[in-house]
């Protein structure tokens, strides 16, 4: 794969943001280190241009006839490499330089085939980036389906995050889309997205944002959504030792205002909270959940998530040192995932490691202006939360300063979203980093 063309502009009006990111587009497709005629298109709006998001995919669509399949949605907040679009008209476009017979786009009119080859071309789902609207009914279901629909029930990308129309996009050229039939290509509601075979080659890695402030526990005893017991003590005393504070005396306030400042990292039963335990920071096994409230008579602590016997629970806190910290590790764990010693041992497409996906061994390539890594990084997608952004990283843009100074100048596309999706869960507060990597794959 040759490097992904990108585009990003800002205008309040749509038409003339969009020909800014064509002429980025255009430019970068005439340079040799990058793709000259990409099939594959992702699009990322603004809800500024939600009410114009069919005819801003018409008028792309025309001026890139060779872009014969697109997927994107909208956000409150629009990404690209070093820069950010948050709260105001924006656009970030990403040229994808995948194999046609690598990816497959996917809508409720063209869904994905449920784990089996594509009928008539042989394609298997390894892997899928997935947009979402928030309001659909059972999602978190329809999101471990989805994932049972790949072959490594790995699933990257975010929730529609919009005040106007919650969109996404969703388009497939001849032999890529069978069910398409008349559709405008954009749609509300439901999944949509892009899934890829086993010769796409990504490294993928969540952060929480947040960072443990105490031991793993495990839920002995719990009611609906309140945890009762840790490890046989009751939940809200280990709450307060771990904090240190108490709620005797005559004022609580002290305490509430750091009990208030703090969540859980909740993982499942019967899963292995790896993350945590190999790297003192949450991985993508842990949902991390706000504190309701606090029970004092059953010395309960309520959770904004359903709890049972048998989860495993941390406390912890969100922050800005602690989100750049966890930021940074992921960028960290990503190049290391691409050194030359990472080569050999790095399994493909593997969702065991904590945090995410892991590519497959590939032969190393000169990277130009990035790091010096064993394989090169041809494009990422970064879905990060509408309540993060630069301001909750200490200034405009820092978010995405902080990817490219570990990464480098490699392009970027993405959006602010109202929850992330990795594995099949779904986050929120989290970032969701999928970087895709130039390299032969392994034999599957």
């Amino acid at each position: 794969m040759k490097l992904f063309p990108t585009g990003h502009a800002t205008h309040p009006q749509w038409r003339m943001a969009a020909a800014l990111v064509l002429a980025q587009l255009r430019a970068q497709m005439a340079l040799p280190d990058y793709a000259s005629a990409p099939t594959l298109g992702l699009l990322y709006i603004t809800d500024h241009y939600a009410n114009e998001a069919q005819a801003l995919l018409d008028y792309l669509s025309a001026e890139l006839p060779e872009v014969t399949d697109w997927s994107g949605t909208v956000g409150v907040g629009v990404s690209a490499n070093n820069a950010e679009y948050f709260d105001e008209p924006a656009l970030s476009v990403m040229l994808l330089d995948v194999p046609a017979d690598q990816y497959r786009v996917f809508s409720g009119v063209a869904p994905l085939p449920a784990h089996a080859p594509h009928a008539g071309t042989g394609f298997v789902a390894h892997a899928a980036l997935v947009h979402a609207d928030g309001h659909t009914p059972d999602l978190a279901e329809l999101l471990a389906e989805m994932a049972a629909r790949t072959d490594t029930g790995y699933l990257f990308g975010g929730l529609s995050a919009s005040r106007t129309a919650s969109v996404q996009f969703a388009v497939g050229g001849d032999g890529n889309m069978a069910g398409q039939g008349g559709a405008s290509g954009v749609f509300d509601g439901g999944l949509s997205g892009v899934a890829f075979g086993a010769g796409v080659s990504l490294v993928s890695r969540v952060t929480q944002g947040c960072q443990p402030v105490g031991a793993l526990h495990t839920i002995t005893a719990a009611q609906d959504n309140v945890v009762l017991a840790l490890d046989g003590q009751p939940a809200l005393d280990v709450l307060l030792d771990t904090l240190q504070v108490s709620l005797d005396g005559g004022d609580p306030q002290p305490a509430l205002r750091k009990v208030r400042a703090t969540l859980a990292g909740l993982v499942n039963a019967g899963e292995q909270p790896q993350g945590q335990r190999r790297t003192g920071h949450f991985g993508a096994d842990t949902r991390v959940r706000h504190i309701l409230g606090l029970d004092g008579s059953r010395r309960g602590v309520a959770l904004a998530d359903h709890v049972e016997p048998g989860m495993h629970l941390a406390f912890c806190q969100r922050n800005v040192a602690a989100a750049r910290a966890d930021l940074m590790r992921i960028c960290a764990e990503i190049r290391e995932e691409l050194s030359p010693e990472e080569l050999e041992p790095a399994p493909m497409l593997s969702s065991d490691a904590p945090g995410g996906l892991d590519a497959a061994p590939g032969a190393a390539t000169p990277a130009g202006a990035q790091p010096p890594i064993g394989r090169r990084i041809c494009g990422a997608i970064y879905v990060s939360c509408s309540g993060r952004g630069g301001p909750h990283f200490g200034g405009p843009s820092a978010e995405l300063q902080i990817v490219r100074h570990a990464l480098g100048d490699v392009p970027l596309a993405g959006f602010f979203a109202g929850g992330e999706i990795a594995h099949h869960h779904l986050y929120g507060y989290t970032g969701v980093l999928t970087v895709f990597v130039d390299g032969e794959p392994s034999p599957s």
